[in-house]
């Protein structure tokens, strides 16, 4: 029996909901004293698929990382420009919602969103996101990319579990529907 796939979205944030400061650095992140990978690499075993937007995907290529850092999973990157697919990313352009929906229907582990602004938004607003994994610094940036854009409706969620990894703290929220 094959459980249903999940689309979670895996992310640091500030006290105060930012997950970047204006000029894009997480500088105040590397700052905070954690404990091992805070999680990450747990989370990352439970994943296979990769969604992010352009924005994401541009900043991530700006590191000059040597290899792209998820070479081992389907990575999807949604954009309304012109892009082409290249050896670690397909380009989305068509219907987020219908696409997303057909992952999920598809047997695999979960969907792990990158990255947050737009395309988080839009997850939520077609309410495609099944659990939030939010791990919070003890930091106040008072500017910056929010995680949540501002909205209209309310989306509740359950507590599924927290852990403390030194100074962080992750949430672990369950979408209710």
């Amino acid at each position: 029996m094959s459980q249903k796939r999940h689309v979670v979205l895996f992310i640091a944030s500030s006290l105060d909901g930012y997950i970047a400061t204006k000029d894009e650095s997480l500088e105040w992140l590397f700052k905070v004293e954690g404990k091992g990978d805070n999680g990450f690499s747990q989370f990352y075993e439970t994943t296979d698929t990769i969604l992010m937007g352009k924005k994401t995907y541009d900043w991530i290529i700006k590191q000059g990382m040597e290899h792209f850092p998820y070479k081992d999973k389907d990575c999807y990157v949604f954009t309304r420009s012109t892009m082409e697919d290249t050896e670690d990313v397909k380009v989305v352009q068509n219907d987020v919602t219908s696409f997303v929906q057909s992952l999920k229907n598809q047997s695999g582990k979960n969907i792990w969103i990158v990255g947050g602004g737009e395309l988080l938004h839009t997850f939520l607003q077609a309410h495609l996101v099944d659990e939030l994994i939010i791990t919070v610094a003890p930091t106040l940036i008072g500017t910056g990319i929010p995680l949540f854009k501002e909205r209209n409706d309310h989306i509740n969620l359950s507590l599924k579990d927290t852990q403390k990894f030194n100074q962080f703290v992750e949430l672990h929220y369950e979408v209710i529907n």
